[in-house]
């Protein structure tokens, strides 16, 4: 069976005072029955790893283990700085730095090198879900975004339809259900844990975990505030 991931993605937020935030959690859920995953800005990812029950994640690594690379972080340093996951293609990355498919499959099998598990972030736009391409797309992305290498052990993915994501918009049931369905059929190792992530809050985390296929999510917003997370940790561990 896929294990359950509470996963949350702070993005470009976060100084030294937000660690307390970790603690919290850590506090609340001292032996979490799921996987509580937080991947907080690279500045203070050494930092964390006092928190405890919490696992560590980057938010991006880039796909060459060193080299001439200004400004950016590689997996191995990311493991060296206390990580164990890595998001790679979050649909902010592949909109605001253009990562197509295969930057972000490259990136990923550099997180796999790196004894790293990638969090693998797949979803459609708006329009494209509007145009009815919405499977289409997915596939596309698994295709080109997924290594062949992948496994339960090194992948996570993440749908996160780039519409719902910091919105408030949230698809429906049926919606979710139909895009993990398919995305659990069209992977070789079935038991890679899929999350969903997009406006996931603590009002709506129970019936989201209830959908089929789904193991889990990864939170944005949410994630910043123990008192937002734990609600959303404990609706998972409910599941």
């Amino acid at each position: 069976m896929p294990r359950k991931i509470a996963a949350g993605n702070w993005k470009m937020n976060g100084t030294r005072a937000s660690l307390a935030e970790l603690s919290a959690i850590a506090t609340a859920h001292p032996a979490p029955s799921v996987e509580v995953l937080i991947c907080p800005p690279a500045t203070l990812l050494a930092r964390a790893t006092d928190a405890g029950a919490v696992a560590l994640g980057g938010q991006d690594c880039h796909a060459k283990t060193s080299g001439a690379h200004t400004g950016d972080v590689s997996a191995e340093m990311l493991a060296d700085a206390g990580a164990s996951y890595c998001l790679t293609g979050h649909s902010e990355r592949r909109t605001d730095h253009a990562e197509d498919d295969a930057t972000v499959a490259a990136k990923s099998q550099a997180a796999y090198d790196a004894g790293l598990t990638a969090v693998i972030c797949i979803g459609e736009t708006l329009a494209e879900r509007e145009a009815g391409t919405t499977l289409d797309i997915i596939t596309g992305q698994l295709n080109g975004s997924v290594p062949l290498t992948a496994t339960a052990t090194n992948t996570v993915i993440a749908y996160e339809p780039v519409w719902a994501i910091g919105t408030g918009l949230v698809p429906t049931t049926d919606q979710i259900a139909e895009v993990h369905a398919h995305i659990r059929t069209h992977l070789a190792d079935k038991d890679i844990p899929l999350l969903y992530g997009g406006s996931v809050k603590a009002s709506n985390a129970a019936e989201i975990f209830a959908v089929p296929n789904v193991d889990g999510a990864l939170v944005g917003g949410a994630s910043l505030k123990a008192e937002d997370f734990s609600p959303i940790i404990t609706a998972l561990e409910n599941a």
